[in-house]
């Protein structure tokens, strides 16, 4: 099987521009992204279970891996939120289906977006991860409209081994994430 798109331009073109931009000493030093993780709460779950199954069956089908539900830590009587009562799904990718996934993320997904204008820059947490939402899940072609009964969205992190928000941001960007413009 051939290696995804993305890895071989990551190889063969983002690492060298990288190395040269910020002056490393060796290419073991220039950022890679290392996980992405997808999120998906369900608020709902405390009064209907099987949307928590949806939910991951969802994932499921969008990243090609198998996702798993998430539990309640503590409970929370306001909500109706008892301990260990499943309340959304998740899933994390690395490697191969990693880079297949943000392949199809940066050039399918993201252009359906209604009025997509670019994904904003405020999404870095300072240690060089960067997180997006995702406000409905039909923007990925997998998801059948038809067969959709709730739009909900979901949370999407790219965890890199960058140690600034500027070294990700510039890794992120020479991969083809779609940043709006600064102003």
């Amino acid at each position: 099987m051939a290696n995804p798109r993305l890895k071989d331009k990551f190889q063969k073109e983002i690492v060298p521009a990288l190395k040269e931009k910020f002056q490393y000493t060796s290419v073991m030093q220039v950022p890679k992204v290392t996980k992405i993780c997808l999120n998906k709460g369900v608020g709902a779950a405390v009064a209907d279970k099987k949307l928590v199954d949806v939910a991951v069956e969802e994932l499921t089908t969008i990243t090609g891996q198998r996702a798993v539900a998430t539990i309640s830590k503590k409970a929370i009587s306001n909500f109706k939120l008892r301990e260990d009562m499943p309340i959304g799904a998740k899933v994390t990718l690395r490697g191969d289906k990693m880079y297949e996934f943000l392949d199809r993320l940066m050039a399918v997904a993201l252009p359906r977006v209604r009025d997509f204008k670019g994904v904003s820059d405020k999404g870095f947490d300072g240690r060089g991860n960067y997180t997006l939402g995702v406000q409905e899940q039909i923007i990925f072609p997998e998801i059948s409209i038809d067969k959709v009964n709730k739009i909900n969205g979901m949370d999407i992190t790219f965890v890199t081994s960058a140690n600034t928000d500027e070294e990700s941001y510039e890794l992120l960007k020479a991969f083809g994430m779609p940043f709006a413009n600064k102003n």
